[in-house]
């Protein structure tokens, strides 16, 4: 069974966005007074093999962010099935 789980990796509270930062200045000087913050965040969505309880799924996509997607010291990052 074929499970999709989307990954969803921020910037933790105190870490500088300079690319949230930057969007927001080019949206102010394009005219969008209105805005106040940006954030940037990154989303992947990951298609995985599991398991017919699927338990293991939410195991191996955490041991991913650990090791590639996400740097612990910067990132916070949120796992979600999709379906």
């Amino acid at each position: 069974m074929t499970v999709e789980v989307e990954v969803t990796i921020k910037l933790k509270r105190g870490v500088t966005d300079p690319e949230g930062e930057n969007t927001k200045k080019a949206l102010n000087l394009l005219g969008f007074k209105n805005v106040h913050s940006v954030k940037s965040m990154k989303t992947f969505r990951i298609a995985i093999d599991a398991d017919e309880g699927g338990s293991d799924v939410k195991y191996e996509v955490e041991e991913m962010c650990k090791k590639l997607l996400a740097n612990p010291v910067i990132h916070d990052y949120k796992i979600s099935v999709v379906r």
